[in-house]
């Protein structure tokens, strides 16, 4: 009897054991584990290329901008449960182009504008620019622009800064419009043969008098490096005024556009090539008739001096003798020219 009632007495002791060790276990899994986690996540920092805008995120808290984080920042409080909005804060670019594995939109991207004589021209390049890292500036970009998303190529919506798909969708939403806009004005003031020389083979018709050819009317090609640098330099002006309108803010800076390629429509392309075709014919033609007319020439020089020196006619005939010959005589009626036996 004595063994049974210690046996019961053991096993009334772990029962509360028991259950004090299951709710030590449910306190840390639901009070302390998620403030110890929330006090680690309250720490962030930045890389050297980047820079962050920090927005309270706490239950009782408002979202408004806390902080900013400076490039390359060592670990920095930022508070309990406060979303940090990281955005680059090196050179960035935007790249339109033909190659399809180098442009920021996907597939083919070329921006098609009409020059001032109705051609349409492909044009390709690249902007360079810079975000904004004043702190007054960016946390204002960060309430026009990170409380947003924006649709990318493939359907799916990001923030800017949710990596290069989010920063890429703000740029192909907002900036990329700006572009067009900028190209398609300074190029519609230029006409075709400006920007690409080759144009004026097949624009006979459209081009003013000044360019063409006084004896032949044909237009004269011209060269079109300066004018392309025209067109890139006024886009750098223009777009500097039209983003900053655009954004609402000047929030990116040191503007550069590189206008790399002008590329014409397939068809015109096509007719180019013809006339540059037909144009290479015509120079080996005129070659060929300069040729014999040389030829002409100097066998009519060569003739009158015979005329006037008929031994050196003579001479010149025994020259061009084939060797192995030892008698030359031209009155002979079987042959004026004798093999050696």
């Amino acid at each position: 009897m004595a063994k049974k009632e210690t046996s019961g007495a053991m096993s009334g002791l772990r029962a509360p054991r028991r259950s004090t060790a299951i709710t030590i276990a449910v306190i840390l899994a639901v009070v302390v584990l998620p403030v110890l986690s929330a006090l680690l996540g309250g720490y962030e920092r930045t890389s050297g290329g980047e820079i962050a805008v920090v927005r309270n995120g706490g239950f009782f808290d408002n979202n408004k901008i806390r902080q900013v984080i400076d490039p390359g920042s060592g670990r920095t409080w930022v508070g309990l449960y406060s979303k940090v909005h990281k955005y680059p804060a090196q050179q960035r670019f935007y790249t339109i182009t033909s190659d399809a594995d180098k442009g920021d939109e996907s597939g083919v991207d070329v921006v098609t504008v009409p020059s001032s004589d109705g051609v349409n021209m492909g044009i390709e390049g690249t902007l360079y620019f810079t975000l904004n890292q004043d702190h007054q500036s960016l946390k204002e970009f960060d309430d026009k622009y990170g409380t947003r998303k924006f649709r990318s190529a493939n359907g799916k919506t990001y923030s800017p800064f949710d990596g290069d798909k989010g920063w890429s969708a703000f740029l192909d939403q907002i900036v990329r419009p700006v572009i067009d806009n900028d190209l398609r004005s300074q190029v519609n003031s230029f006409r075709c043969a400006e920007l690409v020389s080759s144009c004026a083979l097949v624009q006979n018709a459209s081009a003013p008098p000044q360019q063409r050819n006084a004896r032949t009317g044909a237009v004269v090609p011209e060269s079109n490096n300066g004018n392309i640098a025209k067109v890139q330099n006024a886009i750098n002006t223009s777009l500097a005024a039209d983003l900053q309108s655009t954004l609402g803010g000047r929030f990116v800076t040191n503007i550069h556009f590189n206008l790399v390629r002008v590329t014409l429509p397939e068809k015109v392309q096509d007719a180019v090539d013809r006339a540059q075709a037909a144009f290479a014919q015509v120079s080996e033609a005129q070659a060929k008739v300069a040729t014999a007319r040389a030829e002409a020439a100097a066998n009519k020089a060569r003739q009158d001096g015979y005329n006037k020196c008929p031994t050196c006619a003579r001479i010149e005939e025994l020259k061009a003798l084939p060797q192995g010959i030892t008698v030359y005589a031209p009155g002979n009626p079987n042959g004026s020219l004798l093999p050696r036996r």
